[in-house]
């Protein structure tokens, strides 16, 4: 598996909306899709949430990324938390698979023969999604009900299956459950039990399984889980994390890695900056300079050579100050891999 630079997900909206305004559009156009209505007609969300994913998307597609997550402007926790208040009501966290849809993944397969013809190839995607025992946690908290953890873990598996998009123009090439408190704030279980619900979660097939986690500090067991094909994690930002995970682990449990080469932590960039006396950085003050970029990715390709599947930032961007400063860093992490690739 060759080495391609992906992105995590999160995106800065751009200045001409609202977050209100999104967020309602966001909604309603949720509910229009599940309805089979054609939201390109509705003239509210065809301008407050359509056309901001399909801009979004092009300036993330114009940065030169292999593989690229839908614009993720809405809450990583309720936009799938929507859907299983829904469920809710109707006595079960398992969300009906009718229901079960991401609305940027829809618009982006709408737009898919557009959009592949503006870079003469096609989309190679990449799905984010909220994996199970962290909706669980904001859901439920850290006591286990193991029946109603394995029913969120199905209800991320309905999400998967119907965002896997394979046509001429468009294939979901990766799909990455975020389990971003797993090693910080753990339901209290056994591991197998934790375990058997990401199993269930992953219970598909046709695209590369990715896990994305904040902290390395139980990532001995997410090699335990057999349908699973990438690790992902910080590095960027956290230079230790790559000491938890060797080649050869991967290799006993034939895994690959995915490594965040890019800081995204924007509030320790912002306070780095202040203690310079930097108190309006540019976007280029804000953004690392590509061969700062470069030697991180050839220190993690030379420890895990052809088992790092994947790099890119080390988390979403949604927190970045604007779009421009969050496709600059994609940019120059992906000219820092290629520049790698020519040495």
């Amino acid at each position: 598996m060759s080495t391609r630079v992906d992105d995590v997900g999160s995106f800065p909206l751009p200045p001409t909306i609202e977050r209100k305004t999104f967020d309602k559009a966001y909604i309603e156009a949720r509910e229009a899709i599940i309805n089979g209505e054609d939201i390109r007609k509705n003239e509210f969300l065809l301008n407050n949430f359509y056309k901001i994913i399909v801009n979004s998307f092009q300036t993330k597609q114009s940065t030169g990324l292999d593989v690229i997550n839908y614009p993720q402007h809405f809450d990583m926790h309720e936009q799938f938390a929507i859907a299983i208040h829904k469920a809710t009501n109707q006595g079960t966290y398992i969300v009906e698979e009718k229901e079960a849809i991401i609305p940027e993944v829809h618009v982006i397969s709408q737009e898919a023969k557009a959009l592949s013809e503006e870079t003469e190839k096609p989309i190679r995607l990449r799905i984010s999604i909220t994996g199970p025992m962290e909706l669980y946690l904001r859901e439920i908290g850290t006591a286990l009900y193991k029946d109603v953890l394995l029913m969120f873990a199905e209800t991320v598996n309905r999400f998967a299956k119907n965002s896997i998009l394979k046509t001429n123009h468009v294939k979901t090439e990766v799909i990455s459950i975020d389990e971003p408190s797993f090693g910080l704030h753990d339901i209290l279980a056994d591991r197998d039990v934790l375990i058997e619900a990401l199993e269930k979660a992953f219970q598909f097939t046709g695209v590369a399984k990715q896990i994305h986690l904040h902290s390395v500090s139980r990532i001995t067991d997410t090699l335990k889980i057999e349908n699973l094909d990438v690790l992902s994690f910080e590095y960027a930002a956290s230079h230790k994390n790559i000491e938890s995970l060797s080649k050869r682990m991967l290799e006993e449990a034939d895994k690959h890695v995915r490594i965040g080469i890019s800081r995204t932590d924007i509030n320790s960039i912002l306070a780095e900056l202040h203690d310079k006396g930097i108190t309006k950085p540019t976007e280029e003050q804000l953004v690392e300079n590509e061969e700062t970029i470069k030697n991180r990715f050839l220190k993690a390709k030379e420890k895990y050579d052809e088992r790092l599947a994947f790099v890119g930032p080390d988390c979403g961007l949604g927190g970045w100050p604007s779009q421009e400063s969050a496709q600059l860093l994609l940019k120059r992490t992906v000219k820092a891999v290629k520049a790698s690739f020519q040495l």
